[in-house]
């Protein structure tokens, strides 16, 4: 029944007009509050469903939010979505979601798709260098931008602190008397794999200005760390403690690590960045940098919000998300006693 009911079977049960159905339904306040609830009542007890096409045509507005992101797997990807989508449903809003897979002639061509199928616009973009590139593709329309190159552009832009988070994690495996650390990076000019990175070396260089840092390739995979960690094993002199630029790539070292016979943390220490649901499930459970994953997207979509309906952005919302240190096992060794103001990471 729920697909044959229209808004004249609403209005004539409800014994009002087309006009008032539509107003009730809206929210408009030049409704009395009695016939707002008998309207409400009638469409509920109709299963009546507005017709999305007609609003948009009457209101100019699609009801939808398109999220562009650079992959759509992994645990990461969909937390963030969980986060835009529970702002958005309180809103009465739908999502149209595309990735690009990391090339940046998809993206350009999932922004064009976008057009005039939302009414704004969440993009994670974070290829270093590519504010031209956004400047160029993103349609006239209310865009936030997700852990992107910070700009000067008329875009709005709010991320997570990749550069402090690393370094607060550096500090805690040198704290813990690991000197020979090494980091499996992001890949190639992905700004937050960049900001880890230079958080990594920064952090290594101020504890001992002779040391070399230990970079490994990688590329957010776990395939990658798996390999990362393969090569740790065929070479001779190994790491005191190894720092992945993301969980995933942490998860994949620690399989090649145990498949490898190396004890993690007594032989080797391993740390992420992320916190992703999983970490706290392998064993030994995966010390990293939480990162609220679910709020960075709720957040973008709150500021998208405001911009739509016109209202300012203060820089104080812009602030970075900043991480949280999150000890668990595997950075842990008999001889490590930790500081007190660490966090014991739990659910």
């Amino acid at each position: 029944m729920a697909l044959s009911v229209t808004i004249k079977d609403v209005a004539r049960v409800a014994k009002v007009s087309v006009a008032t159905v539509s107003r009730a339904l809206n929210g408009h306040d030049n409704v009395a509050e009695a016939v707002r609830s008998r309207v409400l009542a009638v469409a509920h007890e109709l299963r009546y469903s507005p017709h999305h096409a007609a609003r948009s045509l009457s209101s100019r507005r699609t009801h939808t939010i398109g999220v562009v992101l650079p992959d759509l797997y992994g645990e990461f990807f969909s937390e963030l979505i969980r986060g835009i989508d529970l702002v958005a449903r309180e809103c009465g809003l739908h999502l149209l979601v595309s990735s690009y897979h990391g090339h940046p002639e998809e993206q350009a061509s999932a922004l064009r798709a976008m057009r005039g199928r939302v009414d704004g616009l969440l993009v994670m973009s974070p290829h270093a260098g590519n504010i031209d590139f956004l400047s160029e593709n993103l349609a006239a329309l209310p865009a936030v931008l997700i852990n992107s190159q910070p700009t000067e552009s008329q875009h709005v832009a709010f991320g997570i602190d990749n550069y402090g988070g690393a370094r607060t994690m550096m500090e805690h495996l040198l704290a813990a008397g690991h000197r020979r650390i090494a980091f499996i990076a992001g890949p190639p000019n992905n700004f937050d794999a960049f900001e880890r990175l230079r958080g990594y070396r920064d952090a290594l260089l101020a504890a001992d200005a002779s040391a070399t840092p230990w970079v490994l390739p990688g590329d957010f995979s776990e395939a990658s760390g798996h390999r990362a960690g393969q090569m740790l094993l065929e070479d001779s002199d190994r790491p005191d403690a190894v720092f992945a630029a993301n969980d995933m790539m942490a998860l994949g070292c620690l399989f090649a690590l145990n498949q490898g016979g190396a004890r993690v943390p007594d032989q080797i220490a391993l740390a992420g960045f992320d916190d992703i649901p999983i970490a706290r499930y392998v064993a030994p459970s995966l010390t990293t940098m939480r990162v609220n994953i679910p709020e960075l997207g709720a957040h973008a979509m709150r500021l998208l919000l405001d911009l739509q309906n016109d209202e300012s952005v203060d820089a104080e919302r812009l602030t970075p998300l900043v991480p949280e240190l999150i000890v668990r096992e595997s950075s842990r060794s008999a001889g490590t006693v930790r500081p007190a103001t660490l966090s014991d990471g739990g659910p």
